[in-house]
């Protein structure tokens, strides 16, 4: 009878590729595929091995004949299409497009140097049964500029108006644990656009802006 396994807690996975040459793999994962060089080793003489990031996701790269067949490594990312098109300006093979898949990420796959092939993706939420509704008149009236930012932030997520608002409302709605802090509906790499749309539009008031406004 299999003994009985303890709580195990993974925190990370750094898959390795045998590459013929890490010079020339390191170059091809930083130059091209967006990742950042980590480590390589030894530190002296030509390296053996190498590590490269992608985020918090590190693969290693080691010295070695490359096997490619039936091997995949997929790297879950905040925006599957700007990572896409930054690959294919800079010459990467990209052998399945972007596309939402049944599974709930919208993703696609590279192919690097070696052949290995690389799935990229992010995830959708429009995946499971359809919600029927009914859908209402709100008189909204917004500040200009935070309507002028929203506008955009719904393009930026092939959303609606009204459903961007929807996705917003529905967040938070809800709490996460005893402190009352709310999910946000947004990734990283979104907030990190919005301070952009924030400077774009002129925002300078602060979340609890709203409770000063007064009309001109």
């Amino acid at each position: 009878m299999p003994k009985p396994f303890p709580k195990i807690d993974c925190e990370r996975v750094q898959p390795g590729l045998p590459v013929k040459d890490v010079a020339a793999a390191v170059d091809f994962y930083t130059k091209r595929l967006g990742f950042t060089l980590g480590f390589t080793w030894p530190e002296s003489g030509p390296a053996t091995m190498a590590g490269v990031n992608l985020g918090e996701v590190q693969v290693f790269l080691q010295q070695g004949t490359p096997n490619p067949d039936g091997i995949s490594v997929y790297f879950l990312v905040s925006n599957a299409d700007e990572l896409c098109d930054a690959q294919r300006a800079n010459g990467v093979e990209i052998i399945e497009e972007p596309g939402d898949r049944a599974y709930g990420l919208r993703d696609y796959l590279a192919r690097d140097l070696h052949g290995y092939r690389l799935g990229f993706g992010h995830y959708i939420y429009t995946v499971g049964e359809p919600i029927e509704i009914q859908r209402v008149d709100v008189p909204v009236r917004l500040e200009k500029r935070l309507a002028a930012l929203l506008a955009d932030l719904a393009a930026y997520k092939r959303l609606s108006l009204s459903s961007c608002l929807e996705e917003i409302l529905l967040h938070t709605n809800e709490q996460i644990g005893e402190t009352g802090n709310v999910p946000s509906p947004h990734t990283k790499a979104q907030l990190r656009y919005i301070q952009e749309l924030k400077k774009k539009h002129g925002i300078d008031y602060d979340s609890h802006g709203s409770y000063r406004f007064v009309e001109k």
